[in-house]
């Protein structure tokens, strides 16, 4: 059995097309909290417009649709060798990272495509992960986003075994500083009304509206989306880091830690930890649900272009 899951790893997926225009980065802009004196990104006729740079994570369940779209099928894997399809309703979100490697254009045209593929495998007493590698390309090939996530099917069994192999992924965070406190930390309120517009980016998972499912799932009801809180953490690091210059995010990743309500109050500590990649500051962060006293973000990691702080 552990040879099928051998081929499993590095196995492809058919490229998906996909496509986004303005609305879709307003849409998304709100969807990670920005509010209405961040002109920046949620005008769209401001001089200073640009896509927020962690908009692809967004793509994969948007595809090309401008339609509302069924959650279920969705996330539903196309047949991979050795692994069995899981409950859509048992998957949460267990890490994501981006690297960005081009700006994103304002809208995206025809031929714009997502790579696909399966670079980890882990089973343990609680459940199967996977993990993605999925790779935004134009219409030429030309790489802009790379991306790597991580899906927990919670309870899911494909041999009963442990096993855990991992061929391709993202670098690792260092460890938060132990010695001193956060260069920056940005507190930021939950809107009761986050999850309902943050699906309109296209998730439409109804855990994050219905009180039922997420009460069936024991998370107390709606919980929000992770990639908005994952959104929200990296405003905090664009503002503070990058001076608000949608051009001078990098690479940003997180792994999630425990869920978010809508209501509840975040609060994000950051830490300048040293030279990064071609000439970027790289910093550690976690963020805090101060709600619950809970981490909900962990493992932080980005590397930014630093630039003066400016005000949208």
């Amino acid at each position: 059995m552990f040879a099928n899951l051998e081929k499993a790893l590095g196995f492809e997926s058919k490229s998906e097309p996909v496509a986004w225009n303005r609305r879709d980065l307003l849409l998304y802009a709100i969807g990670i909290g920005f509010k209405k004196d961040d002109l920046a990104f949620v005008y769209e006729l401001d001089k200073r417009f640009a896509p927020f740079p962690t908009y692809p994570v967004a793509l994969p369940l948007k595809g090309e649709s401008e339609e509302v779209n069924l959650f279920s099928e969705r996330v539903q894997e196309r047949a991979v060798p050795g692994i069995p399809k899981f409950d859509p309703n048992r998957v949460v979100h267990g890490s994501q990272t981006i690297e960005i490697h081009k700006p994103l254009p304002l809208a995206s045209g025809l031929g714009w495509k997502m790579k696909k593929r399966i670079v980890g495998i882990h089973e343990n007493t609680s459940g199967v992960i996977i993990d993605h590698e999925t790779i935004l390309v134009d219409a030429s090939g030309i790489p802009y986003a790379k991306c790597y996530g991580s899906s927990f099917n919670v309870g899911a069994k494909i041999t009963g075994k442990r096993f855990s192999k991992v061929v391709a992924g993202p670098p690792a965070a260092k460890p938060i500083p132990k010695d001193r406190k956060p260069d920056w930390v940005v507190t930021d309120k939950v809107s009761p009304e986050q999850a309902i517009i943050y699906r309109l980016t296209a998730d439409y998972n109804p855990l994050h509206i219905d009180p039922r499912i997420g009460t069936a799932a024991n998370f107390g009801g709606v919980i929000l989306h992770g990639l908005s809180t994952f959104g929200f953490a990296a405003r905090a690091v664009l503002a503070q880091v990058g001076g608000n210059d949608a051009n001078s995010l990098k690479f940003f990743g997180a792994r999630f830690t425990s869920p978010v309500r809508p209501g509840d109050t975040l609060e994000m500590s950051i830490w300048d930890v040293g030279l990064g990649p071609s000439g970027t500051t790289e910093v550690a962060f976690v963020m805090k649900n101060l709600s619950t006293g809970k981490l909900c973000l962990g493992a932080g990691v980005a590397y930014v272009k630093r630039v003066e702080k400016s005000k949208l």
